[in-house]
């Protein structure tokens, strides 16, 4: 037997931290939106567990969330996960995207399919919490309220599939070390994530992207320049607006269409980054 699985990637619409929390987590409010660009996850049967990839260099044992969400619903099913998880990636790596959490949501979603469990998203929701706090959002995806420290959601209406072009620099972020940095900060500027909720309940699709906000994008553009520029080289080139995803440092800017968003995809490829079109995506069925 041979299943797949889309990985959906995610960004942030919204995002705003409101404390440090009595674990020494965070307290967000987040407006999160699953796009196109996507990983594929196929399963099939093997005497034991492996997990692979189309990336050298990326591990695929034990320290990758996609084996550990395996062992995780093995332990949920008693039964011992005896497949091969192969993973073709197309989500950046340490992005600020979920793409290790997106996996790990496709092996929960993948395996309840295979050994036909018959679990409900929010029951695989509350499993992915133990891996991270991304997973849960990466189940279902579409567009969701995330809360506590990001594993509490609340679905919110699909919106329509609009068109964005990003820009990943050549850094890696350490997200503990922009919340770190976060609690430093002064004068912080709140987004309107309640605004954003009731504009995306309306389908008032404009007042969802005036609303757009992230409070981790001054730390990690104040400490790496290049994020700013990504930025500049958008909005000058018809994108907008235009937003960090997560800590970072992947940078979003939406566009008319898929023509507009290529150019200026061609455009940031003069900057050595990263790129990609995709757009936005509804709900996966669980």
């Amino acid at each position: 037997m041979k299943l797949t699985e889309t990985g959906y990637a995610k960004i942030n619409l919204g995002l705003d931290v409101l404390g440090l929390r009595p674990d020494r987590y965070h307290e967000v409010a987040m407006v999160m939106q699953g796009i196109s660009l996507a990983d594929t996850v196929t399963i099939t049967e093997n005497p034991e567990l492996l997990v692979t990839t189309d990336l050298p260099g990326l591990e695929g044992g034990p320290s990758n969330l996609a084996w550990k969400a395996a062992v995780l619903m093995g332990e949920y099913a008693h039964r011992a996960p005896k497949v091969h998880v192969h993973i073709e990636k197309k989500v950046f790596l340490a992005a600020g995207l979920a793409g290790g959490s997106t996996d790990a949501a496709a092996v929960l979603r993948g395996l309840n399919r295979y050994w036909e469990l018959g679990l409900p998203a929010e029951k695989l929701e509350r499993l992915g919490a133990k891996l991270g706090s991304d997973v849960p959002f990466c189940v279902a995806g579409g567009t969701a309220l995330a809360t506590g420290r990001g594993e509490v959601l609340e679905a919110l209406p699909d919106l329509p599939a609009l068109y964005l072009v990003l820009g990943k620099p050549k850094l890696e972020i350490s997200t503990p070390w922009a919340y770190r940095e976060f609690d430093k900060q002064k004068n912080v500027i709140h987004p309107d994530i309640d605004g954003m909720v009731q504009a995306v309940r309306a389908g008032d699709v404009q007042g969802v992207l005036r609303r757009c906000g992230n409070v981790l994008e001054p730390v990690t553009a104040g400490a790496h320049p290049e994020i700013r520029e990504i930025q500049r080289q958008m909005l000058q080139n018809g994108a907008a607006p235009v937003l960090m995803s997560g800590s970072g440092p992947t940078v979003f800017g939406f566009v008319k269409d898929k023509e507009e968003g290529e150019r200026i995809a061609s455009i940031l490829q003069s900057l050595q980054l990263e790129t990609a079109v995709a757009k936005l995506v509804g709900r996966n069925t669980v």
